[in-house]
């Protein structure tokens, strides 16, 4: 009987998990939009609530989602072919394009806790997103802030000596355009 029990109990609560979404990882919002990564896949919702629609269905991963400025497309860090690199799609779903190509020497094979390789990170405008990538760095640890053009070509990086993540706004550490929270904090305590 207390067999009989537990088991009821554990296929009850097995059936009750079903009806969760969880682990909903990543979200970016955009005006009544939010996209998120879900088992892999990039999804959309209202930040009203509903049903999220899937707008990738490759075979990979996709992680880091970010809305572009005028909400028309998704930049994210997609891992297809083994490499973790940046891709581009629009935000109502559709095939990704893939505008980084780097060498993983290694560097995609790291622990999670440094995160995975070409993280992208924010947009800079309706043309460039900014991401976070080891591409040029000895130590694993360390990384650099590069721009890559929604029209592909060579990535090119910004001239900060390291980079985590970062976002953009006009006047919020005076005429620095390009910020983190870290920065942010340094730079406050060095003020007068």
């Amino acid at each position: 009987m207390k067999k009989l029990f537990s088991l009821l109990v554990l296929g009850a609560t097995f059936a009750l998990a079903q009806n969760e979404a969880r682990l909903l990882r990543f979200p970016a919002i955009h005006g009544e939009k939010i996209v998120f990564t879900y088992a892999g896949d990039l999804y959309t919702v209202s930040s009203n609530g509903g049903v999220a629609r899937k707008i990738t269905s490759d075979i990979g991963t996709e992680l880091f989602p970010r809305f572009s400025p005028d909400g028309k497309w998704v930049a994210f860090t997609g891992q297809y072919d083994g490499n973790s690199e940046v891709y581009l799609i629009p935000a109502e779903g559709g095939v990704p394009k893939r505008l980084t190509y780097t060498a993983t020497l290694d560097r995609d094979d790291v622990s999670d806790r440094m995160g995975p390789n070409n993280i992208v990170t924010s947009w800079k405008d309706e043309k460039t997103i900014v991401f976070r990538s080891r591409m040029i760095e000895f130590n694993d640890f360390k990384g650099q802030l590069f721009y890559a053009s929604v029209d592909g070509g060579v990535p090119v990086q910004v001239p900060v000596p390291r980079g985590g993540w970062a976002t953009f706004g006009n006047d919020i550490v005076g005429d620095r355009r390009i910020i983190s929270p870290c920065t942010i904090l340094r730079q406050r305590k060095q003020k007068p």
